[in-house]
């Protein structure tokens, strides 16, 4: 892993636990303590986070980006994608919408739209609340401010009574073997189940998370019958799929 992914990394484990020792951040990137520490002052020195020595466990505290920080990084790749992948939604369709900025993007393009939107991201509701043609039904559990979003066996077993049309989910990375990955344990069986009771699943994916970041495994990309992405088609993870998937670069 590259010193850039492996600092977005930190700020992913960190941003998940509200806070980490460098000994947690060491076994969970399989790094050496002192490469966490130089990874630490590069990041300190950048203003990304704030680091804590005494008092407790916990050396790392994070100054968490805002999600509409986020939403705005790389904001017309989003609005892309967005915009295509609502095209793939046919009238009166139940679709799953996963946590993330560029789902919320799809969302977005829902708007007006005859369709029952089933998600556990607050920013999905922020862009749809106020939409009297689209079904909302909000998933339950614990909120996580720093993803706008709800997570937990609330939201697990909603999911597992769905049958949906169609979903659209997010990624923090694509491994060149094509694996997806995520970066938090918590959505991974969230991820797992939406895949389950979706009749069509979509990943939705912009030209950084090739191979962007995350520690976790969730599927491989071969795992989706559609994938929209601004990412090109000679990026290896999307050139191996050799057309069992449907890509669409945008």
């Amino acid at each position: 892993m590259l010193a850039d992914q492996r600092r977005v990394a930190i700020l992913d484990l960190v941003r998940e636990r509200g806070g980490a020792s460098v000994a947690d951040l060491s076994a969970a990137l399989a790094v050496s303590a002192s490469t966490i520490r130089r990874d630490l002052d590069a990041l300190h020195t950048t203003g990304k986070l704030q680091r804590v020595r005494g008092g407790g466990t916990a050396e790392v505290e994070i100054d968490v980006e805002s999600f509409a920080t986020v939403a705005g990084r790389a904001a017309g790749d989003k609005d892309r994608i967005g915009a295509c992948a609502a095209a793939l939604v046919p009238e009166r369709a139940v679709v799953i919408l996963d946590i993330g900025t560029t789902c919320a993007a799809v969302a977005r393009h829902l708007r007006g739209r005859e369709v029952t939107v089933v998600t556990a991201s607050l920013a999905v509701v922020d862009e749809l609340r106020d939409d009297r043609s689209i079904e909302l039904v909000v998933l339950g559990g614990l909120l996580r401010p720093s993803y706008l979003s709800l997570v937990g066996s609330i939201t697990l077993d909603v999911i597992s009574r769905l049958n949906a049309d169609i979903s659209f989910i997010g990624t923090s990375g694509v491994r060149a073997d094509g694996t997806v990955l995520d970066s938090t344990g918590t959505e991974v069986p969230i991820k797992h189940a939406i895949m389950e009771r979706s009749e069509r699943r979509c990943l939705v994916a912009s030209t950084d998370k090739f191979p962007g970041s995350g520690l976790l495994p969730v599927c491989g990309v071969d795992d989706f019958t559609d994938i929209v992405t601004t990412a090109p088609g000679s990026i290896s993870p999307l050139a191996q799929l050799g057309g069992r998937v449907d890509v669409r670069a945008v």
